[in-house]
């Protein structure tokens, strides 16, 4: 592992939107006490069952969370991008984590000691705070998710898988193809659904032309009609 300045590990405007609430001794000592680890293309970075010993931070690449179910058929839980926060909950509940984070690509994680994080936390009422509303935002869109997984028609989550991926990740320079490449079994894991499923809705979109495909390669050609679907479940 190698150390680096926090400023340097978190893009600017996600250090200014959450982190700037730190006093300047906290900054300091953050940056005195850090580590960073990059993981490769489908490395485990942390591990369902296990004790956190860290607060994480993406500070570049793409990483799932998911989680085994029956049969070992996993289910994808989140798609997280740069600057977001994770591990964090299952410390502050002084819980084992009960899921596995993974890379989609390689990655460059931040890592703040356990011990060195609920002390800050604790200190910093601004931003304990800040978790508390990302643990609350969090919660509801896990709610939603929810609902939409289990009572939307296959074409409805399909749908609103892509246009998830499309919000976290962007869209490369011909402003339609989405910028992260997935497999089908991970298209049918994020939207809950066998993999001949998610291969089949995928070549109706593509016949429809509301989509088109070059290997892993998602291109989005019409968003009215993929936020209709989705919409209409």
């Amino acid at each position: 592992m190698a150390k680096k300045r926090l400023i340097d590990l978190v893009p600017l405007e996600e250090t200014l939107n959450f982190w700037d609430v730190l006093t300047p001794d906290e900054r300091q000592y953050l940056r005195n006490n850090h580590t960073v680890q990059e993981f490769k293309k489908g490395e485990i970075i942390t591990c369902e069952g296990d004790v956190p010993t860290h607060i994480m931070i993406l500070e570049s690449g793409k990483v799932k969370v998911y989680k085994e179910g029956i049969g070992s058929r996993t289910q994808i839980i989140r798609m997280l991008k740069p600057g977001e926060n994770f591990s964090y909950r299952a410390m502050i509940a002084n819980e084992a984590y009960n899921t596995t984070v993974a890379a989609f690509e390689v990655s460059r994680v931040y890592l703040i000691r356990k011990d060195i994080f609920i002390s800050i936390l604790k200190h910093n009422n601004a931003l304990c705070f800040r978790f508390l509303e990302e643990l609350a935002t969090d919660l509801g869109a896990s709610d939603a998710r929810t609902v939409n997984l289990t009572q939307k028609h296959i074409r409805g989550r399909l749908a609103e898988a892509l246009l998830l991926l499309k919000r976290n990740y962007g869209v490369e320079a011909d402003g339609a193809t989405i910028n992260i490449y997935l497999s089908r079994e991970d298209v049918a894991s994020l939207s809950n659904m066998t993999t001949s499923n998610a291969i089949r809705t995928l070549a109706q979109f593509v016949n429809e032309q509301i989509i088109a495909m070059d290997g892993r390669k998602l291109k989005i050609i019409e968003e009215d009609r993929l936020i209709k679907i989705s919409r209409l479940g």
